[in-house]
């Protein structure tokens, strides 16, 4: 088992510190995260908090409460540790999915710092090896959508892929237009999202349109009712997951057993699950891909390095951080991304 290469590892922490972070987004709404540092042996081991409630980042940054996390450990009585402190401070985060959010930054932090201080990389004690990353972009059209912003990223790199998220305003000639580049490989119809900025109802109509104007994309996280589901017998194998998506029993859990599942790591919470679940995948011939939180720091190297190690061949939706950008400018990074020739820890980058 994946989780047994690195429970055992030796960590000793004396010390935290957090970091705030703020960027405008490409999606239109102000994106921040928290940077946890886990200092000890003279080695820093850093994770990030994904939250999407920045006044939730500002209680913790501003917090005078001290968290108990000093001491020696190995990684999974760390994690141990971890799941009984409110990281919410007595609030209730908006979503329980934040407190997973929350806990990965600290995990994620401690097994970076764990691999740092036994001088080796996740890799290496994985007795896996990194492998360049193809990554798609992810990206909500134009208002009303046309699908120009889509021909425009085009224009300016032909060899580019996209993930979309499909809205009931797309006609048919948005659909047909997309479809004849030939670069959109998932399309998220945001049906499994409940009380977010992003909620998608089930929409019979859109639904048809995906399934029929993209026949080789793979389409995530419909909403199923009386009325949805019929359009997807057949094309079960096309579906993919991602906001169900916690633990091995969430993915038992699904209407049918998937071919496909989007990988986000926070969403997990702890290392130990996150690997249970590659794990399982593997032993039931599920196939995985990457998917990102608009991390603005560390995080996006983490997601490379796990999609580097157990599916960098598929549409990853890890596009490298400019690409969130609300006006991406420059040189930007082409897919596959290289793997680092000297890692270290969780580092990829």
């Amino acid at each position: 088992m994946l989780y047994d290469h690195v429970a055992d590892l030796d960590l000793q922490i004396d010390g935290y510190d957090l970091e705030r972070h703020e960027r405008d987004t490409s999606s239109g709404f102000v994106r921040a995260t928290t940077v946890v540092s886990l200092h000890g042996d003279g080695e820093i081991g850093q994770g990030e908090d994904v939250t999407y409630d920045n006044d939730a980042h500002d209680t913790l940054y501003e917090s005078s409460e001290e968290f108990s996390l000093t001491g020696k450990y190995t990684l999974d009585e760390f994690s141990e540790q971890l799941s009984g402190i409110d990281f919410f401070l007595g609030d209730e985060p908006n979503q329980t999915i934040f407190r997973n959010y929350r806990q990965w930054a600290f995990e994620s932090a401690a097994l970076d710092l764990a691999l740092k201080q036994a001088d080796t990389d996740l890799a290496t004690q994985l007795d896996r090896e990194y492998n360049p990353v193809r990554f798609v972009v992810s990206t909500r059209l134009d208002d009303p959508p046309t699908g120009d912003r889509i021909i425009d990223w085009l224009d300016r790199n032909p060899n580019l892929e996209f993930k979309l998220d499909p809205t009931s305003d797309w006609t048919d000639d948005v659909v047909d237009r997309l479809a004849a580049t030939d670069a959109v490989r998932t399309l998220d119809l945001k049906g499994q999202y409940h009380g977010t900025t992003v909620d998608q109802p089930a929409d019979p109509a859109l639904y048809e349109r995906v399934v029929k104007g993209f026949p080789d994309a793979l389409i995530e996280d419909p909403a199923l009712n009386d009325e949805t589901r019929p359009l997807f017998e057949g094309q079960e194998g096309r579906v993919t997951w991602d906001y169900p998506i916690r633990s091995v029993e969430t993915v038992t859990e699904l209407p049918w057993e998937p071919k496909w599942l989007n990988i986000k790591p926070s969403r997990f919470g702890s290392v130990q699950s996150l690997l249970e679940t590659i794990d399982y995948c593997h032993n039931h011939d599920i196939q995985m891909f990457g998917g990102g939180q608009f991390e603005l720091d560390v995080g996006r190297g983490h997601i490379h390095a796990v999609a580097s190690l157990f599916y960098p061949d598929a549409p990853n939706d890890v596009a490298p951080k400019a690409y969130n950008d609300p006006d991406p400018s420059g040189n930007l990074p082409s897919s596959p991304l290289s793997p680092p020739e000297t890692p270290q820890g969780l580092e990829w980058e």
